[in-house]
C-alpha cells in the first residue's frame, strides 16, 4: 500500500471490463479512481478535478488517446502525468507521441500496473 493521501488516478478505456480491473487494483492501494469511456469523457473528468494520474487507452471511440492528450496539454499543459496503457505493438513509440511519462503494454501483470502507477504518483 502507498502512503499518500487518497491520491485520484483517471482509468481512460472503452474496455469497461479491464478499467473495472484496474479500479479495483489500485483502490486496494488506496488510490481514488475514476473512469471514461473515450477521450471526451475524460475531458469532462478533468474539467471536474485534475486527477494526479491519467492512465489512458489509445485506441477508443468518439476521441482517442492521440486526440484526447493534444486536446489535454491544450487546456491544461500535461499538468497530470499520462501512461499509456495500449496493446499496440510499440507502446514505447505511442508514449513517446503523445508526451506521456510512461507506458504499459497490453496483456499487463497486476504488479507491472502497481508499479507504474506507483513511479508516478509517489510510492513514499
Amino acid at each position: 500500500m502507498w502512503s499518500h493521501n487518497s491520491k485520484t488516478v483517471l482509468v481512460v478505456d472503452d474496455d469497461q471490463d479491464l478499467v473495472s480491473l484496474v479500479a479495483m487494483v489500485l483502490e486496494s492501494e488506496g488510490c481514488m479512481v475514476q473512469s471514461a469511456a473515450n477521450g471526451l469523457e475524460a475531458l469532462e473528468a478533468v474539467e471536474r478535478g485534475m486527477p494526479d494520474l491519467i492512465i489512458l487507452d489509445m485506441k477508443m471511440p468518439i476521441m482517442d488517446g492521440w486526440e484526447f492528450a493534444r486536446e489535454f496539454r491544450t487546456r491544461y499543459d500535461l499538468q497530470s502525468p499520462i501512461v499509456v496503457l495500449t496493446a499496440a505493438a510499440d507502446a514505447r513509440r505511442c508514449a513517446e507521441e503523445i508526451g506521456a511519462a510512461g507506458w504499459i503494454g497490453k496483456p499487463f501483470d497486476l504488479d507491472t500496473l502497481v508499479g507504474a502507477v506507483g513511479r508516478y504518483i509517489g510510492t513514499g
